[in-house]
């Protein structure tokens, strides 16, 4: 299991931010200040670090020094939202820069997207009854292969990096089709229904009224 390191001294947004990541499979740490953050970083091993700039004690700034020398992927978090603050970030070594408040879908994109840059995503992955290889983009169900087209494959992916979460229509398709969802589009229902079948989780992916589809784990 990956572990990612959460330095943020709000508890709110920490909380927010731990529950939906290890609902999505990670394991979390938080710290709540600079110096709390260090001690784990000396201490323990991690595939990825997300930092707040402003934390009491060690700032982001300079946390982000130590975890480049321990060849951590770090993503700040912040509320220092300016081009300035994002600049300044991304040429001290930043992986990605996510100014908040942000949307917990696309937190979990740029995890997945720095994850995979350090060859540290999961390439095999286990959900219920079904196992995916991500590299092979291959699904099982026992001794049986599942046959998915490319977007119901990339379908299945969001669902399982997003377990447990309600997403809206429109970021489903935007996320595996790109461009703007129309309110008339049954792309996502259709796409949504024949994976369910396939995979005979019709009582796994489920409704969520007014927002989309959520996957049960």
């Amino acid at each position: 299991m990956l572990k990612i390191l959460i330095a943020e001294d709000e508890e709110p947004i920490a909380n927010l931010v731990k529950v939906n990541l290890t609902k999505a499979g990670y394991a979390c740490v938080w710290a709540q200040n600079g110096m709390e953050a260090a001690d784990y970083m000396m201490n323990e091993s991690f595939d990825l670090v997300l930092l707040d700039i402003m934390l009491p004690g060690i700032d982001g700034y300079e946390l982000l020094d130590y975890a480049k020398k321990l060849n951590f992927p770090v993503i700040f978090l912040t509320a220092l939202g300016s081009t300035e603050h994002k600049v300044k970030g991304l040429r001290m070594g930043a992986d990605d820069y996510l100014p908040k408040p942000f949307e917990i879908v696309e937190l979990l994109a740029r995890v997945e997207a720095v994850l995979r840059r350090y060859n540290k995503s999961q390439q095999v992955i286990e959900v219920h009854d079904i196992v995916i290889n991500e590299t092979s983009r291959s699904v099982r169900k026992g001794d049986e292969e599942i046959a998915l087209t490319m977007k119901e494959f990339d379908l299945l992916l969001l669902f399982v990096r997003n377990r447990n979460i309600a997403l809206y229509r429109d970021a489903i398709y935007e996320s595996v089709w790109g461009g703007e969802y129309g309110e008339q589009s049954r792309t996502v229902d259709l796409h949504v229904q024949r994976l369910k079948k396939k995979l005979k989780w019709e009582d796994k992916i489920v409704a969520v009224y007014k927002v989309g589809y959520r996957l049960k784990v």
